[in-house]
């Protein structure tokens, strides 16, 4: 079972700030959409709050420290080994072989050391945020593809996307 993290982060390293995006990047978004329908996601309570609902196709596992803290037609966990456990059944159901974490950044820090790769946006600027995703160890991960998109009247960044697997 492959556990991939997917991240948009900016280039010195904020993915958000009061619990949103700071950027709008929409084919990013239709990627995130594609690389994640119809497998598990697993992600923290602020970012399941963030996004509003339970995203459809996926299975969406919820973790939080809140033994009181429900989500309709979602998972909810108290700990990264149960969102795993949930997780891998999940997948077993829907016969598919990754599980996606799409954040936050508790999260990320959690689960990177059990990722086997790596989707990263890297948003080429720099600004103030209140949530961090952690540097990748240059002797762990080893960049695999990278594909760089400009910014134009629908995306206000350059990007580039690129694909990181364990060295």
């Amino acid at each position: 079972m492959h556990i991939s993290l997917i991240v948009a982060v900016t280039e010195n390293g904020v993915i958000g700030k009061d619990n949103k995006l700071l950027w709008a990047l929409p084919s990013d978004m239709q990627r995130f959409v594609k690389l994640t329908m119809g497998k598990p996601i697993i992600m923290g309570r602020k970012t399941f709050q963030s996004i509003g609902k339970p995203l459809k196709g996926r299975d969406n596992i919820v973790i939080t420290a809140d033994q009181s803290f429900q989500a309709k037609d979602a998972f909810v966990v108290n700990s990264v080994e149960q969102a795993l456990t949930k997780a891998k059944e999940c997948a077993q159901k829907r016969e598919v072989e990754e599980i996606m974490v799409i954040g936050g950044e508790q999260i990320y820090q959690q689960t990177l050391e059990l990722a086997s790769s790596v989707c990263l946006s890297l948003v080429h600027t720099h600004l103030k945020g209140d949530a961090f995703f952690p540097a990748l160890d240059e002797t762990i991960w080893q960049e695999v593809s990278r594909e760089l998109f400009s910014a134009d009247e629908k995306h206000n960044y350059d990007y580039s996307y690129i694909v990181y697997t364990r060295a």
